[in-house]
């Protein structure tokens, strides 16, 4: 197999970052970035499709409500009607309740800046820790979503591989079957190191494989994968 092949294609058809559809720059660590980008990790962590959050997170932006005081000051009522203007119904009431929660404690305990957060924290694992202690709801997919994009601008930024991200690798044989997913992240990162793509980062080529096994793998679409060709368990 042609992995600098296989890999290139893979990163070029699918390696958009969720961020940079949303138009959201994290490349500078400023903070006000990085809070728009956990705001839509909050978003993207419910099991709902990437269009209905795209959408919703496009309202927050329309009325201005991108930061920890705004969504503070717009209440939980405003807050559950700009999840409905979004489309985000299935879990709005609970939604609404978790960002007050979460804005509420990342503006008293960090001023409402996610970078002190970083900064604060001892290593990667203290810093997911404290991400979930601001509040309820904020578990391990949020947590995922939010840091994976943040390899590369925040030093302490390192999660493991989910699950989408495995299964891909694994159908394309990047990976071992039973490994860790410490190990498997440390495979991931070899592979990209012998075969990068001039232009792009590690977290483009994660990227490209969640949205691989997203859209394609899981819902078994492999007839019009972009990669089916190289993929070893058809």
């Amino acid at each position: 197999m042609n992995k600098s092949k296989l890999i290139s294609k893979l990163v070029q058809n699918l390696g958009e970052r969720f961020s940079t559809s949303l138009e959201i720059d994290l490349a500078g660590s400023d903070s006000t970035e990085i809070l728009k980008w956990f705001l839509a990790s909050i978003l993207f962590g419910a099991r709902i499709s990437e269009s209905i959050v795209v959408k919703t997170y496009k309202q927050f932006e329309e009325e201005d409500v991108l930061s920890a005081q705004k969504i503070l000051d717009t209440g939980w009522d405003g807050l559950v009607r700009i999840l409905d203007d979004g489309g985000y119904v299935r879990y709005d009431f609970k939604t609404a309740t978790k960002l007050l929660e979460v804005m509420g404690s990342l503006q008293k305990l960090y001023k409402e800046d996610l970078n002190q957060l970083h900064q604060e924290a001892k290593d990667s694992f203290d810093l997911e820790k404290s991400l979930k202690n601001l509040g309820k709801g904020i578990g391990d997919v949020t947590i995922n979503i939010f840091l994976r994009e943040l390899r590369g601008t925040w030093e302490k930024a390192d999660p493991y591989p989910g699950e989408l991200v495995i299964l891909a690798a694994k159908n394309l044989g990047l990976c071992s079957q039973r490994k860790s997913r410490r190990e498997i992240l440390n495979e991931l990162k070899s592979v990209w190191q012998k075969n990068p793509v001039e232009g792009k980062a590690f977290v483009d080529f994660e990227t490209a494989l969640l949205r691989l096994g997203k859209d394609f793998c899981r819902k078994r679409k492999c007839e019009i994968c972009v990669v089916k060709n190289f993929c070893k368990s058809r």
